[in-house]
């Protein structure tokens, strides 16, 4: 059984590989920092930031903004999609246990968004190794944690909502509102709501920190800006809280838990029903 999810995920991966999309997704993320390159960016300078340090906090931005809703859009039909199409009946005729169908799916999903989005990283970080720029090592390590995490938890909320769905496009539809909310769940409406409402500030910023959303923006300048003043109230509000090194255990910890905790409901649900 173990052998058949191992081949199932392989043979995903290398149908991923010959379609379009992957390479236009991989592309985007590699024209991305070698735009940045050509632009200039690392000779800028920020809040002390600059060089490399300048061009990894800008691609985590634009990651943040693209990378969470391509996911919910391109994984949500990891399972909805074989079943709409009969192709789930014939895989499971296969020696391959439920269990093995489901986790194939969540591990190729995973690699498939995270190798060209960290590669396109790694590639900013070796270019610059090469053009004599300095190379914060520890801030590379600390935004690959956050893309491992990022993926993790959207992955794994997309597979849940995926074993879940009737069809195609209720999935769709409901990772489409889902991203809505978490948008919205964001500091300028938390700091509407706290003003309009009365709310207590600990209650707005306890709904704040359950949006991962809100977790990785807050993580992502952690260290680009230590007092978060760029952040908004929500942000600001944390490190009155929590130290900064407790905030980034947890900023890469907390979406983890979450993705693997909707991939096992998910699974859960999709050997204990009837889903053919």
């Amino acid at each position: 059984m173990k052998k058949g999810m191992i081949s199932l995920a392989s043979l995903e991966l290398r149908q991923s590989f010959r379609s379009v999309a992957f390479w236009a997704y991989s592309l985007l993320f590699g024209s991305f920092v070698a735009l940045m390159f050509a632009f200039g960016i690392t000779e800028s300078q920020i809040i002390g930031f600059v060089g490399l340090s300048r061009l990894m906090v800008t691609f985590m931005q634009v990651t943040m903004v693209i990378l969470p809703i391509y996911i919910l859009i391109s994984t949500v039909r990891a399972v909805v999609g074989d079943r709409e199409s009969n192709v789930m009946e014939y895989i499971l005729s296969l020696p391959i246990s439920f269990s093995g169908y489901y986790w194939a799916k969540f591990w190729a999903k995973f690699v498939e968004i995270f190798i060209p989005v960290f590669l396109a990283l790694l590639g900013a970080a070796i270019w610059g190794a090469i053009s004599n720029i300095d190379v914060p090592w520890d801030l590379f390590a600390y935004y690959s944690g956050l893309l491992v995490a990022m993926v993790v938890c959207f992955v794994g909320i997309a597979m849940y909502i995926s074993a879940l769905a009737k069809s195609q496009t209720m999935a769709i539809s409901t990772v489409f509102i889902l991203w809505l909310v978490l948008v919205a769940f964001l500091d300028l409406i938390l700091m509407g709501l706290m003003l309009k409402t009365k709310m207590d500030p600990h209650a707005v910023i306890f709904i704040g920190m359950v949006n991962p959303l809100q977790v990785f923006r807050t993580a992502t300048l952690a260290l680009f800006d230590p007092k978060l003043t760029v952040m908004g109230p929500a942000s600001y509000y944390i490190l009155d809280t929590v130290s900064r090194a407790v905030f980034v255990i947890f900023a890469i910890l907390y979406p983890i838990i979450i993705g693997f905790g909707a991939a096992l409901l998910g699974g859960r649900y999709f050997k204990r029903n009837d889903i053919i």
